[in-house]
Formats: structure tokens, sequence, C-alpha cells
């Protein structure tokens, strides 16, 4: 697929946001290296602190299906500039993802910015950062 065909597909994931509460749908579409396409969205909850956004949807429903090698990941939102992902979604794209795998981050007008994992979280906690 094309990555405009992406975009479009992450935005048809957007519909399936549960915003109740920011009323701010985003979507994302995750891609593995079989390029099986994988749809997130973010999921509030009245305790806002739970609630999950869109990337990190897509990503745990990929690992909760045995998925584990991923070649891009789309994320999309209603915002000025292309969306890009919160703290907490960088640090979960960069335990799953390559270091060099492309995100392409849009908008509902068009706007899009093409960056990698690495440029996203250039200093990431890694598993490695375990090892003694």
């Amino acid at each position: 697929m094309t990555d405009l065909e992406l975009i479009e597909l992450a935005k048809k994931a957007s519909h399936f946001a549960y915003i109740p509460y920011s009323k701010f749908p985003v979507g994302a579409v995750l891609v593995t290296d079989n390029d099986e396409i994988i749809l997130g969205c973010n999921v509030e909850n009245a305790s806002y602190g739970l609630a999950n956004c869109a990337e990190r949807t897509a990503i745990f429903k990929a690992i909760s299906e045995g998925k584990r090698n991923f070649k891009k990941l789309v994320v999309i939102g209603d915002t000025e500039g292309p969306i890009s992902p919160c703290g907490a979604c960088r640090q979960v794209i960069s335990e799953f993802c390559h270091g060099d795998m492309p995100v392409i981050m849009a908008n509902m007008n068009g706007a899009i910015k093409e960056t990698t994992v690495r440029e996203l979280l250039p200093w990431a906690f890694t598993p490695m950062d375990l090892e003694k």
C-alpha cells in the first residue's frame, strides 16, 4: 500500500475512537513485515490517566496477536500540523520497532511528515539498558 492509502486507513481507524471526554479522535496503522495491517484508535477512560493512544493500541493489538516485526507506523489526528506521538507512545514505539522504521505523521487536512523511530526518541530507554 502507498503511504496515502495507509493515511486513509488511519483516518478510518480514527472513526472507531472511544473519545467521550476529549472529542479528539486519533487513528493509527501499523504495518507488519508481512504487510499485515493493524489498526488502532485512541480509547479514553473516565479515569483520564488510563486512556490509551492510537499508536499504543495498534502496537499492543499486534503484540497480542503474536506479531513482532513491523516496518511502518502511520498516525493521524485533527491537528494544525501533522500529529506527533506523545512521550509514552514514543517509548512504546522504540521498544517494539527498529530505529530506522518510518513513522508517518499526518493531519486531516493533508499535511504529512515522515520521520523515524530513532528521530522521535533519540535517547530511548531500551532493553539493552537493563543488561548488566
